[in-house]
């Protein structure tokens, strides 16, 4: 007779604490989540999700009988050992990871015979020792950084490249890497320090990917090199590889920006000084800026003109503005004195978008317009030059932020085109 799964329990019903607890549940587990947030429990409570995630809202439906979402720490630890701390880390003025949620959880936990607490909050190297200090002795630690993307949450937990599990005890490892059982990934067993390291390394030095063949499609503009067929004969290089070499605007979310800062901020406390981190970060946001001198390179001076702005959320697939680019961009061009326009297929507004008309189609954002601009790589896009955006721009220019158009087929449509490293 097959034993049953144990009931797990999560602090933080947010993206990771919703995406890991509704994946545990999809395979058998009893699953409790609570929250601080009394308007977030009813949302759950009433089968609505607060944010977008492809294929979480089934998810969470095809569980319901094994998912739980509470307010309530005593019910949260009637049934279970094993606690997953998903709350957020938010970097405070200082860049400083915002450890007050997690020592909050610390708090909430008391010392359950037998329980693990379960590190998946991003967390700088270092908090693991200090909040071990602070556990009593009953209660064990293990870090188990996540390595989900938004907008494939679900896919990233059920089928990842790697599981990272850093214990103090073996025994403790050995328990949260039992659950895993049957993911067909490797489990990278290490220190609890290691395993803080490798969640923040591994996104700083995507964060670098980016920023490097960001700067090197500039460079291509300059000399008159195309950067996909740069980028194309880079990636043949098993050295090298495909992943993370398409040029764009930079990288926004709530991953990249607040991780490469805590690293950095973690090396200078060390006494180390990390200059290439440094440089990342520049580029990343000159990158944004390079926009509106695209803009203003075909059209003059901004004010009078008008702009859309297609697409808002950071990436495709979700409805994310954290540190989004469009946010910048936008900025931008308002201060120019142009008129901006705004349409994301899930993004309805934002406080940080004040003066952005938002639009409900493509077609409304374009209308009249002086230029579209390509923020985010949505699929809606893809179809962008046809005769009816022709015919609805005053001046027919896209520029392509993403890349996501094929140049040729754009500039045969009627408009004119500039992109990102392309001549």
């Amino acid at each position: 007779m097959t034993e049953p799964k144990p009931t797990l329990g999560i602090f933080g019903a947010g993206w990771v604490g919703l995406v890991t607890g509704a994946c545990f549940a999809d395979l058998g587990h009893d699953v409790v989540i609570r929250d601080v947030v009394p308007a977030k429990i009813d949302e759950l409570n009433a089968g609505r999700i607060p944010f977008h995630e492809p294929g979480l809202a089934e998810l969470i439906e095809r569980n319901r009988e094994r998912l739980t979402f509470t307010l309530d720490r005593d019910e949260l630890k009637a049934n279970a050992k094993v606690f997953f701390c998903c709350v957020d880390t938010p970097p405070m003025p200082s860049g400083e990871a915002n450890l007050a949620p997690v020592w909050s959880v610390v708090e909430d936990l008391g010392a359950p015979e037998g329980a693990i607490l379960v590190m998946k909050s991003t967390v700088p190297v270092g908090a693991g020792e200090r909040i071990r200090a602070e556990l009593d002795l009953r209660v064990g630690y293990v870090s188990n950084p996540e390595f989900l993307s938004e907008g494939r949450g679900i896919e990233d937990f059920v089928h990842p490249d790697r599981i990272v599990i850093g214990a103090f005890e073996e025994e403790h490892g050995d328990r949260v890497a039992g659950l895993y059982e049957g993911f067909g990934a490797p489990i990278v067993r290490t220190s609890v320090p290691s395993a803080e390291m490798i969640k923040l390394a591994s996104n700083a030095f995507l964060a670098t990917r980016i920023s490097f063949i960001n700067e090197i499609a500039n460079v291509s503009e300059a000399v008159g090199a195309d950067i996909d067929e740069v980028a194309h004969g880079m990636g043949l290089d098993s050295r090298i590889g495909t992943s993370y070499l398409r040029p764009g605007i930079g990288y926004g979310g709530s991953c990249y920006p607040k991780d490469v800062p805590f690293l950095k901020l973690l090396a200078g406390t060390s006494g180390y000084h990390f200059q290439l981190l440094t440089a990342v970060m520049e580029v990343n946001e000159l990158q944004k800026r390079r926009l509106v001198g695209k803009l203003k390179e075909h059209l003059g001076d901004l004010p009078g003109k008008t702009v859309a702005l297609l697409g808002l959320a950071f990436k495709p697939h979700t409805d994310d503005m954290r540190d989004a680019p469009s946010i910048v961009i936008a900025a931008r061009l308002l201060a120019e004195g142009a008129e901006v326009r705004a349409w994301d297929p899930l993004v309805r507004g934002h406080p940080e978008l004040n003066g952005v008309s938002m639009q409900r189609s493509i077609l409304d954002a374009v209308r009249g317009a002086d230029a579209a601009v390509i923020v985010t790589e949505w699929p809606e896009l893809e179809s962008l030059a046809s005769p009816e955006i022709l015919a609805a721009m005053r001046t027919p220019l896209i520029v392509d932020g993403r890349n996501l158009l094929d140049p040729e087929t754009v500039r045969a449509a009627g408009f004119q085109y500039e992109g990102i490293g392309r001549p």
